[in-house]
C-alpha cells in the first residue's frame, strides 16, 4: 500500500511550511531515515526523513513552494512490487470530494512591458513562487490573472487554467522577471529600489512584533549599571581557563546569569499573561536574541540561574552557531521565559526593545563606555552600560519592574556574589 509522505510539524505552533529542497527524485529508492527534503520554517531550515523504505513514486509538491499546510501530502512512497499508478490514486482526491471549481481567468492581454505599479505597496501582486516560475516560463502576465488561493494569491492551478484556455503571451520582460531586479518606480523622481521576496522569518517576526506592539501594553525602565569591577573578574577568569579555547567568558554570558539571578530573587517578574490566569515560572530559561541572516532567532539557555559562567559560555557558543546555521531543534528556541537583546557590541548606548510575546518582559543591553561619574562624592571616570527593561504592565507592574532591575545591578556591579 502507498506510503503518503506529509508536511511534518517541526514546532507545536507550526501550521504551515515550505519546501526548501528536494533531496530526492521520482523512481529512486531510499530507506527509513534517509534525508529526503528540507523544509524551511520561520526559524530555522529542518530535515525531513522517509519513515518507510520503498520507491519514490510521486513527488507533488515542487521545489520552493511555500505555505504549505501541515498534513499536506508532498510525496507518496510504493513499496516493493507496486507501480506508479498506486501514486496516482493514492494523490487524486477522494470522489465524495470533488475539486471545487476555479473561477474562469481573466483575459490575458499581450504587453510590451510590465506594469510597475504591481511592485508599489497594496498592488504588489501576491503569487505563490511555482506560480511565478511557471507564468514566466509560459510568458504570462501575472497582473492579468485571477488568483484562487487564500487572499486571491494566483496559484499552480489558475496558470494551468490560463494555459488551457489559450491565454496570449506576452513579447516582453514579465512581472515575474521583475523581483530581483533592480526597478524604477512609475513617480517621476522617486528612488529605484529591489524588491526582496519576504522568506517565512521575516513574516513570522513582522507579524508576531506587531502583535506586541499592538496588543502590550509596553512600559519601559532604564538603569546605570558600573561595569568595571565585572570587566577585571572577567579579565581574571579568562587568563585563568583552559589554555585549549574551550571557552571564554563573554560579557553577555555574565548578563545571562545576572539576569537569571535577578528573576529567582524577583520571581513576579518572571512570568507572562493569558486572559486566564498570570503563569509564573520555576525556571528562569533566558531567550537570548542572535542575529541570523534575513532575521533573528532567540536561542534559549534553559535553567540559567543554575549554570555557572564556564557552561554558560560553552552552551551558548553552540546555540549561536547552530542559529546561524539553521540546525536549531524548535525546543532550543521557544519556550523561554524572559529575553536579552545585547546591541552594546555595535556601540548603541541605549534601546527599548519589544517583547517576545508571551513572555512578560525583554531586557535591552547598550554599550559599556567610559563616563564621568560622582563616587564617595568626587568625580572620577567609570565604565558604564545602560539597560532599558521592557515590561508587559498586565503581568509586570512599575515596582516589580524596578525590584528586577535593582537586583540585575546589584549583580552586575558586584559580580563576586553570581558565584555564591
Amino acid at each position: 500500500m502507498p506510503i503518503s509522505i506529509t508536511m511534518p510539524a517541526l514546532s507545536p505552533t507550526m501550521e504551515e511550511g515550505t519546501l526548501a529542497k528536494r533531496l530526492v527524485k521520482e523512481g529512486e529508492t531510499v530507506s527509513s531515515g534517509d534525508v529526503i527534503a528540507e523544509i524551511e520554517t520561520d526559524k530555522a531550515t529542518m530535515e525531513v526523513e522517509a519513515i518507510d523504505e520503498g520507491t519514490v513514486g510521486k513527488l507533488l509538491v515542487a521545489e520552493g513552494t511555500e505555505g504549505i499546510k501541515v498534513n499536506t501530502v508532498i510525496a507518496i512512497l510504493l513499496e516493493d512490487g507496486e507501480d506508479t499508478s498506486a501514486a496516482a490514486d493514492t494523490a487524486s482526491p477522494p470522489a465524495t470530494e470533488p475539486p471545487k471549481a476555479l473561477p474562469a481567468p481573466a483575459p490575458v492581454v499581450a504587453a510590451p512591458a510590465p506594469d510597475l505599479a504591481a511592485f508599489t505597496g497594496s498592488d504588489r501582486i501576491a503569487a505563490s513562487p511555482l506560480a511565478r516560475r511557471m507564468a514566466a516560463q509560459a510568458g504570462l502576465n501575472l497582473a492579468a490573472l485571477s488568483g484562487s488561493g487564500p487572499n486571491g494569491r494566483i496559484v499552480k492551478t489558475d496558470i494551468e487554467s490560463a494555459l488551457s484556455c489559450g491565454a496570449p503571451v506576452q513579447t516582453g520582460p514579465t512581472v515575474t522577471e521583475m523581483p530581483q531586479r533592480t526597478a524604477v518606480t512609475a513617480q517621476p523622481g522617486s528612488a529605484s529600489y529591489t524588491e526582496t521576496p519576504n522568506n517565512q522569518m521575516r513574516k513570522v517576526i513582522a507579524r508576531r512584533l506587531t502583535e506586541s506592539k499592538q496588543m502590550v501594553p509596553h512600559f519601559y525602565l532604564t538603569i546605570e549599571c558600573n561595569i568595571d569591577n565585572m570587566l577585571t573578574m572577567r579579565k581574571n577568569l579568562n587568563e585563568r581557563g583552559p589554555k585549549d579555547g574551550s571557552y571564554k567568558i563573554s560579557v553577555n554570558d555574565f548578563i545571562i546569569r545576572a539576569a537569571a539571578l535577578a528573576l529567582k530573587k524577583v520571581p513576579a517578574a518572571n512570568a507572562s499573561w493569558t486572559d486566564a490566569a498570570t503563569l509564573h515560572y520555576h525556571s528562569a530559561d533566558i531567550s537570548v536574541a542572535v542575529a541570523v541572516k534575513n532575521g533573528l532567532i532567540t536561542p534559549i539557555v534553559r535553567n540559567a540561574d543554575g549554570k555557572g559562567l564556564a557552561e554558560i559560555s560553552v552552551e551558548m557558543k553552540d546555540l549561536a552557531v547552530r542559529a546561524h546555521e539553521g540546525k536549531l531543534a524548535p525546543e532550543e528556541y521557544q519556550g523561554g521565559t524572559f529575553s536579552i537583546s545585547n546591541l552594546g557590541m555595535f556601540g548603541i548606548k541605549e534601546f527599548s526593545a519589544v517583547i517576545n510575546p508571551p513572555q512578560g518582559a525583554i531586557l535591552a543591553i547598550g554599550a559599556g563606555e567610559q563616563r564621568p561619574i560622582v563616587k564617595d562624592g568626587a568625580l572620577c571616570v567609570a565604565t558604564m552600560m545602560s539597560c532599558t527593561l521592557s515590561c508587559d504592565h498586565r503581568v509586570v507592574d512599575g515596582a516589580i519592574g524596578a525590584k528586577l532591575l535593582n537586583a540585575f545591578k546589584g549583580l552586575i556591579e558586584d559580580p563576586v556574589t553570581m558565584l555564591l
